[in-house]
Order: C-alpha cells, then structure tokens, then sequence
C-alpha cells in the first residue's frame, strides 16, 4: 500500500496536543487496512522523522439507534499513536 494512503488524516485535539508536547506522539486515523509497520514507514517517508513506535486502536461501525429503533451506523475508524524518535519533531503539530 502506498504511504499516502496508509495516513488519512491528522487527529488534532486537546489530548493530542498534551501528548505530543510530553511524550511526542503524533495521532492519525489511518486507512483500517494498514499495519503498524506500514503505518511507521508511511509516517517516515511524509514527514522526513524517525519512529520509535506505533500504536493502534481500532473502532468498530456501531449502530444508531433513536427512540429505541435503529436508525443508522456509526462509522469505524483506526488510529495511531505514532511515537517520535528524540530529537525529531513534525512541524505540522508545532504550536496547536
């Protein structure tokens, strides 16, 4: 799979501003077909870093329900925590 596929997107919220400011994770949702291998090489080649270490949390689709019916699915998604080697640093995040 090609690393422009493998990352969908940035996840850019409060936890993850503390967690790239006192561990220096980076998060991404990620395509659900992608391993944590793929995923460290992909984050790798976009951003011009070195990886330590990649973990990966996975949502299921769930159903929606209202009023006792359901009514549609929550989407699924994966996730990475994708952890900077020292010294390395991805500006895109810088001052979030």
């Amino acid at each position: 799979m090609e690393y422009t596929k493998v990352i969908i997107k940035p996840l850019i919220s409060e936890k993850a501003a503390m967690l790239h400011e006192d561990t220096n994770q980076v998060l991404f949702y990620v395509h659900p077909d992608a391993n944590k291998i793929e995923i460290a090489k992909a984050v790798e080649k976009a951003f011009d870093v070195k990886v330590a270490g990649v973990n990966v949390i996975r949502r299921r689709p769930r159903p929606r329900t209202r009023f006792g019916r359901r009514v549609g699915v929550e989407s699924g998604y994966k996730k990475a925590y994708v952890t900077l080697a020292e010294g390395h640093k991805i500006e895109l995040f810088e001052g979030v």
